[in-house]
C-alpha cells in the first residue's frame, strides 16, 4: 500500500514546524522530508539542508528534487528520495508552500493537506519573536496569511492560535488515516 504524502501548509508563524516536530515525537512511524533551502544552515529555524543558488539549480537540473518553489527570496525543494518511502508504504510529512500544492497534487499520490492557521495577532507576535525577518518582511508575510488553497485537495484545517497541547491534538487528529 502506498504511503501518504502529508503536506503541512499555512502562513509564516502559524507553528507548522513546532506541530510537525511534536507530532514526530508522538508518532514515530511518520517520516519528515528534509527540505533543501538556499539559506545558510546557521540561519536557524527548522533542520534543513542549506545550498547556494548555483548548487540548488544544478541539483534541480539533475532531477534531484520532486518539488521546487520560491518564496520570500529563497529557493526550496523536496528531494526525490521521498518517493522510495512513499512506495514502501510510509507516511511522509512535507512542510510546503501553499503555492506549490497543485504541483504536489500532480506529483505525489495520496496527498493529504493540513492547513495550519493562527489568529493574525499571534502570527505577528511569533514572527517578531523569531527575529529572522525585518518589519517589512513580517508585513509581507502577514499579507499572505489568507492565501486561498487550490480546489480539489483533501484538506484538514488546524487552528494553532492557543496552547501547543491543544494544537498538537488537533494536528494529530488531522494526521489520522481515513476510515
Amino acid at each position: 500500500m502506498q504511503g501518504r504524502a502529508i503536506a503541512v501548509v499555512g502562513p509564516s508563524g502559524a507553528g507548522k514546524d513546532t506541530l510537525i516536530d511534536a507530532a514526530m515525537q508522538a508518532r514515530p512511524d511518520l517520516l519528515k522530508a528534509r527540505r533543501v533551502i538556499t539559506r545558510p544552515t546557521t540561519a536557524g529555524g527548522e533542520d534543513f539542508d542549506g545550498a547556494t543558488v548555483a548548487e540548488f539549480q544544478r541539483r534541480a537540473a539533475a532531477g534531484d528534487f520532486i518539488l521546487t518553489w520560491q518564496a520570500h527570496g529563497l529557493h526550496y525543494a523536496i528531494p526525490h528520495g521521498i518517493m522510495q518511502d512513499l512506495n514502501a508504504g510510509r507516511d511522509v510529512i512535507l512542510n510546503l508552500s501553499r503555492a506549490v500544492l497543485v504541483q504536489a497534487r500532480d506529483q505525489l499520490p495520496n496527498l493529504r493537506v493540513i492547513m495550519v492557521t493562527a489568529a493574525p495577532e499571534i502570527l505577528a507576535a511569533r514572527l517578531s519573536a523569531r527575529g529572522r525577518e525585518s518589519t517589512k518582511d513580517i508585513a509581507t508575510r502577514l499579507a499572505r496569511a489568507d492565501y486561498v488553497l487550490p480546489d480539489g485537495l483533501d484538506v484538514a484545517h488546524v487552528d494553532n492560535s492557543g496552547d501547543l497541547r491543544v494544537g498538537l491534538q488537533r494536528f494529530l487528529s488531522a494526521l489520522a488515516p481515513p476510515d
